[in-house]
């Protein structure tokens, strides 16, 4: 590509509401334009990265068998509300109706639209298993779309659907995709994590996530630092609680605790460790048609993570509740504990289970219970709702610490989630009418163009890596009116865009600074400098990635790139 024919609009401006790398690059060095609030165009660089994207997702998922197809964007509102998804999916799902008063929804997601292709299609498990996939926009209606690519409203994603005869199998598919998406990571140039997670709104069991590890990334995660081990906060555990310091020794009575409310204030009244106290956490949990108050119980030095307190109860979430509403039924902030709760439903993190001598509020105000025997509490709904914390014991006996990450992947063990509902079924060995055993694999392809960005850049700008350049090496002409200069470089461009190696010819009549700007900014793997040095016979290669120039004689300049790319 000649750069004086090129659409690059580059700027020095970044979008005003632009704080992360990836937005304030891909915008100033002409690779995304937006179009309103969460929506982007892909500008020919754009374009580019995304297609060298999508053809490494295409190459690995081919290799273990999976095949493309492509679904409609526009999903019939029936669908989803077969899978009983239509409701519960929130304001983030666009409804709208045709001119005949149809209902449709524009697809965040396609569980039910791939069902919908593959029910009466396959009917027996000799068709199976099969993995199918697509590589497509969605549309998430975010309530507050921002950091670019990262969380807009429109996005492009692969997404893959398999279908199975048996739990087995199922497990089978689930550990070839993942490590598909590993090579998949590791090509694109990116450090990762493969973690466990929460299913979330896609529902089923044996949820994984791939996380880019970055600062900007939304998500936090434990990570182990001695094994593999690494889950988001929402999925994360721990080894059990061991308690260093000494138990506080009572009878079970009732002990006056005036105005002492808080954990700390607790353990500084009692001298003792914030471990042998029971926290209370109040919420309001929501569910689809209703809502009820819950008091969560768990050890004082915890915390509670709210979207594992949410899946003790089936709730679709759970938030922060009024202190006078606690007072409306009876509850005394400050002071409420799990014995003889009757007013509201509680929830007991697992930690508590048996534990002995434990202090916890008495439900009456400046009172709490001490010597208590939580064995008493065996019939309570116990859950893990806890939060890990920095230097928690991981299950290997390592220590578990946070990185922030940036959700690229998304693979889950749907099981008949979805078959079953939308009766989609085969016939098994023995001719009985099954539902299929399902997986799906989502990966954010926007989103990696983005990563990529998070992970390499400088002040200057992008830094791409080989995989994901728009164009490997910028022959940039100093002088456009010095004609040695022009023949060198025309002459050198033709030689790399003749053995296939994508190349830029930067011919403007620009100045050199701001040529270089330009090419800094854009990122491009190698810029070959034709300059003033041309006439001792030199030229110099400049690495986007060190920064450092290297000098290379004119005349070996074609092998010396070869060999770099």
């Amino acid at each position: 590509m000649r750069r004086s024919k090129a659409f690059i609009p580059t700027s020095k401006e970044a979008p005003s509401d632009a704080q992360l790398a990836s937005h304030i690059f891909l915008a100033r060095a002409g690779f995304t334009s937006q179009v309103a609030s969460g929506l982007y165009n892909y500008l020919p660089l754009g374009k580019r990265v995304i297609k060298k994207i999508e053809n490494i997702i295409n190459e690995e998922m081919e290799a273990i068998d999976a095949q493309e197809l492509e679904l409609s964007f526009v999903t019939p509102s029936d669908l989803w509300k077969e899978s009983g998804r239509f409701d519960k999916f929130g304001s983030e799902l666009l409804r709208f109706k045709d001119r005949k008063n149809n209902d449709f929804v524009l697809g965040p997601t396609h569980e039910e639209m791939m069902v919908n292709v593959v029910r009466d299609k396959i009917t027996s498990y000799k068709q199976l298993p099969i993995n199918l996939y697509q590589i497509k926009t969605k549309f998430r209606d975010e309530a507050r779309p921002r950091f670019g690519l990262m969380r807009g409203r429109e996005f492009i994603m692969k997404d893959a659907y398999s279908f199975h005869s048996s739990a087995e199998d199922l497990d089978r598919e689930f550990n070839a995709v993942e490590n598909a998406y590993k090579k998949i990571l590791t090509r694109l140039g990116l450090e990762f994590r493969v973690v466990e997670a929460d299913s979330g709104a896609i529902g089923g069991s044996g949820s994984k996530e791939l996380m880019v590890i970055s600062d900007s990334g939304e998500d936090t995660i434990a990570i182990c630092d001695t094994c593999e081990y690494g889950a988001n906060v929402e999925a994360a555990v721990r080894q059990n609680v061991e308690i260093s310091s000494e138990a506080p020794e009572a009878e079970f009575n009732k002990f006056k605790t005036p105005n002492i409310k808080t954990m700390d204030e607790l353990s500084e009244f009692f001298s003792v460790d914030k471990a042998y106290l029971v926290k209370s956490v109040a919420a309001r949990a929501m569910y689809d048609d209703s809502d009820e108050i819950v008091l969560f119980f768990l050890r004082g030095d915890d915390n509670l993570q709210d979207v594992k307190a949410a899946n003790s109860l089936g709730a679709n979430e759970i938030v922060e509740i009024a202190e006078s509403d606690l007072e409306k039924v009876g509850l005394v902030s400050g002071f409420m504990g799990p014995l003889d709760m009757d007013k509201v439903k509680i929830v007991l993190d697992n930690s508590l289970k048996d534990a002995k001598n434990m202090i916890c509020g008495a439900n009456e105000s400046d009172f709490h219970y001490v010597g208590v025997d939580m064995s008493v509490m065996s019939e309570a709904n116990f859950a893990d709702i806890y939060e890990v914390k920095e230097g928690d014991t991981c299950r290997c006996g390592g220590k578990l610490f946070y990185k922030k990450g940036i959700e690229v992947g998304h693979i889950f063990k749907l099981g008949t989630t979805y078959s079953a509902p939308l009766k989609a079924n085969f016939l098994d060995e023995q001719g009985r009418s099954q539902p299929f055993i399902m997986g799906t694999y989502g990966m954010g392809v926007s989103r990696l163009m983005a990563s990529v960005v998070e992970q390499h850049h400088d002040d200057k700008g992008c830094i791409w890596t080989k995989s994901t350049a728009p164009y490997l090496v910028n022959i940039m002409i100093s002088n456009i009116k010095d004609s040695d200069q022009v023949a060198l470089g025309e002459k050198l461009y033709e030689e790399l865009k003749n053995n296939g190696v994508e190349v830029v010819l930067d011919d403007r009549k620009d100045r050199f600074g701001f040529k270089m700007k330009d090419a800094e900014l854009i990122g491009f793997p190698y810029t070959v400098i034709i300059g003033k040095e041309l006439a001792n016979g030199n030229v110099q290669i400049y690495t986007r990635s060190t920064c450092e120039k290297m000098d290379v004689s004119s005349s070996n300049i074609y092998n010396k790139v070869m060999e770099l790319v």
